[in-house]
C-alpha cells in the first residue's frame, strides 16, 4: 500500500480513507478495479514497512510520495507533523531521503522544502509559531522538549531555549479550562519556573491576529534572557 492508502494505515491526520493505492516496480503491469496502481523504480531499503500484516510505504516515504500527488499544502503539512508526532519519522529523516530522490527529479520536492523548515511542532498552531519565527529571523527553539526536575520528568514543553531557559508554550484552548487542568497547568509552570525557566504562553489568537507582536515580544524576551545569562557568566568568572 502507498500513497492516500497509506496515509490512512498509518493513520496521518487529514488522510482520505477508503482509498485503494499500490505501488509496484515500473515495468511491472497490474490492473484492479478500484485500486489505483503506481510505478517506480526507486525503492530503498527503508521505503517499505508492514503494518497489521501488510506491506505498506514508510511514513517518509508516503510523504514524498503524497507531495508528488501535489495534494493540498495543508494536508501535506498535517502528514508531516503527525508522522513526527508519533515518531514515525523526523525532521532530519525527511530532509536526507528528500536529498537522495532531489537528482532523481522528483516530482513535489519544492513542495517539501517549503514546509520542512517550520516542521518539528506537533500541531498546525506550533507550525505557525516556528514560521514566525524563521520569517522574523529569529533563532528556531529546541521542540517538543522534556524538562526533568529532581522529583523526575516535569513536563515536554512546546518550545525551549535551553541555553536562555527560556520555555515557550502555544494553546488552541478555547473558552475556560476545567479546574483540573487549570490545576495541571499551574503546577507544571511553577515546577518549570522553580528549574529557572522563564515560561511564556501565547495562544491561537495572538499568532493569527497579532503575529508581529508575538515576534517583537519573542525577540524582547530573548534578548532580555541572553543579558541574562552572560550576566551571570560575568558573576562566576569574578575572582
Amino acid at each position: 500500500m502507498s500513497h492516500e492508502a497509506a496515509a490512512a494505515l498509518l493513520g496521518r491526520d487529514r488522510a482520505l480513507p477508503g482509498r485503494g493505492e499500490f505501488t509496484v516496480r515500473r515495468g511491472r503491469h497490474h490492473s484492479l478495479d478500484g485500486v489505483r496502481v503506481h510505478t517506480t523504480m526507486h525503492v530503498g531499503p527503508h521505503d517499505v514497512i508492514t503494518v497489521d500484516g501488510l506491506r505498506c510505504s514508510s511514513a517518509t516515504r508516503t510523504i514524498i510520495d503524497l507531495a508528488a500527488l501535489r495534494v493540498p499544502q495543508v494536508r501535506l503539512a498535517a502528514a508531516i507533523d503527525s508522522a513526527i508526532r508519533r515518531r514515525l519519522s523526523a525532521r532530519s529523516v525527511i530532509a536526507e531521503r528528500l536529498a537522495r530522490l532531489r537528482a532523481r527529479g522528483r516530482h513535489g520536492v519544492t513542495a517539501i522544502d517549503r514546509l520542512l523548515p517550520d516542521t518539528g511542532g506537533e500541531s498546525p498552531l506550533e507550525r505557525a509559531f516556528l514560521r514566525l519565527m524563521r520569517q522574523h529571523r529569529l533563532p528556531r527553539p529546541t521542540t517538543q522538549h522534556r524538562v526533568h526536575g529532581p522529583n523526575g520528568l516535569v513536563g515536554r514543553v512546546d518550545f525551549v531555549y535551553s541555553d536562555l531557559r527560556v520555555v515557550v508554550e502555544v494553546t488552541g484552548r478555547r473558552g475556560h479550562a476545567s479546574d483540573a487542568e487549570r490545576q495541571r497547568d499551574a503546577q507544571r509552570r511553577n515546577e518549570l519556573i522553580d528549574e529557572g525557566f522563564r515560561v511564556y504562553e501565547y495562544t491561537r489568537s495572538d499568532l493569527e491576529e497579532r503575529a508581529d507582536w508575538v515576534a517583537e515580544t519573542m525577540r524582547s524576551r530573548l534578548c532580555a534572557a541572553r543579558s541574562r545569562r552572560d550576566a551571570i557568566g560575568r558573576h562566576t568568572d569574578d575572582p
